[in-house]
Formats: structure tokens, sequence, C-alpha cells
């Protein structure tokens, strides 16, 4: 696992969900915001993060810190994914598929945001089952971890690129 230092990296973030919940207590309601948010280079490095706080600001501001710690690098083609893939957490399920150049991301307000932090300007998405923004987030990131390039897939199998197609 590659250690990515966020200070070095110019992030652009993304606000992908406000959420208030409340606490009954003796004298009446507690509400308290929960922000979903996702942070990204846009040339392959991304990351997302849930931030809880009384006020909004400061829940968003504890979401981007949380999401800077758990950035991730993933493998691009161009503008695009290597491959189909499906990402799955708990019952979220994510349909990518690479797109041609010009496309755009075609995809739903999580998974769009993600995307766009992580720098991919081209690909097909369907988010499948849940639609629970935070689990829909969490299973755009599984899928695009366990992206592979052909590169990658050969060195892993000891062959050269030509030999895998």
């Amino acid at each position: 696992m590659i250690k990515i230092d966020a200070a070095a990296l110019d992030l652009k973030e993304k606000l992908v969900a406000v959420n208030r919940v409340s606490k009954t207590v003796k004298g009446g309601r507690i509400f308290k915001f929960s922000a979903l948010v996702v942070v990204g280079d846009g040339n392959g490095t991304v990351g997302f993060g849930i931030g809880k706080a009384g006020e909004v600001p400061d829940a968003i501001r504890k979401g981007i810190e949380d999401a800077k710690k758990n950035l991730k690098k993933i493998s691009l083609k161009g503008t695009t994914i290597p491959h189909e893939i499906i990402g799955i957490f708990s019952a979220a399920r994510v349909l990518m598929k690479p797109a041609a150049p010009g496309s755009g991301i075609i995809a739903g307000g999580p998974v769009r945001a993600v995307m766009d932090a992580a720098g991919v300007k081209d690909v097909s998405t369907k988010a499948l089952r849940s639609n629970n923004p935070c689990n829909v987030v969490r299973a755009t990131m599984q899928g695009l971890e366990s992206l592979r390039t052909a590169k990658e897939v050969a060195k892993l199998r000891g062959k050269a690129v030509s030999e895998i197609f």
C-alpha cells in the first residue's frame, strides 16, 4: 500500500451529502450534522471522508480532514478506466464501464463526485440496488481500487503485455 502525502497534492473537494440527525433527550431533540465529502487531485488520487458536528461547516471541515487521511491511487487508461468492473459495498453495487473519449461522466450524484475528483473524464456507470450515498461512494471506491491496467496484470503474471492480449 502506497502512503500518499495530502499536503503535496493540489486537492479539490466535493460535498456529496449532508445529513441532519437528531437525538432525543429529556429536554427535547438535539440536532447534529454529518457530511460526506470526496477529495481528489484529478489525476488518479481520490479519497472520501465523513465528518460529524453540531454545525454544517464544521462537519464539512472534519469530512475533508478525514478524506485526506484516506487517499487512494487508482489505475487510469487515458481519460477512462482500464476495464469494466462492479464495485460492491454492503447492499450497494456500482457498475462502471469505460467510455469513448468525449463521452463525459455518465453517472449519478455520488458516483459522479468520485469520478470527477479522481480525474476520470469518460465513463458510464449505473448504481444498482442501494441508493444510500455513503454506501454508493464506498462501492465506487472499492471498484476503482480493484482496477488493474494491462501492465500491472502482466507484471503479476510474469509475462509481457503482448502475451496477455
